[in-house]
């Protein structure tokens, strides 16, 4: 027997606004039974799930999560992402194209916008 990851749980200090900053980002809904001021939210489709501690974050992530745009460009989705809330990090996009961007969420949480997969011929 082995185990498989159920979700990624992501501490904050509002489950649902950081869930519904999320969901909008992903194009994905929080789960029918999320409410502002629920101690928790959940994202199923993306497997995430956002969990309400007293704790501020202190230090950069350990983990992060690196999104790869759909339907447009890497440079198109990080401006989306930032009128969403998100904020620009490190910019690690290079002249010829290539390279990412790091952004990070409402409550400080780092992660990477790559280039599509059109963008990167595949």
């Amino acid at each position: 027997m082995t185990s498989k990851i159920r979700h990624v749980t992501i501490d904050c200090a509002d489950a649902y606004t950081l869930g519904s900053f999320w969901a909008k980002a992903l194009g994905q809904p929080l789960h029918e039974d999320d409410h502002p001021g629920d101690p928790m939210a959940l994202i199923e489709g993306a497997g995430l799930l956002f969990v309400t501690v007293p704790d501020a974050k202190t230090v950069k992530n350990r983990v992060h999560l690196d999104l790869q745009p759909q339907d447009r460009s890497r440079d198109e989705e990080v401006e989306r992402l930032l009128t969403l809330g998100a904020t620009l990090v490190d910019d690690r996009r290079n002249g010829d194209g290539t390279g990412w961007a790091v952004l990070s969420d409402p409550e400080g949480n780092e992660f990477c916008v790559e280039r599509s997969a059109a963008e990167r011929g595949e």
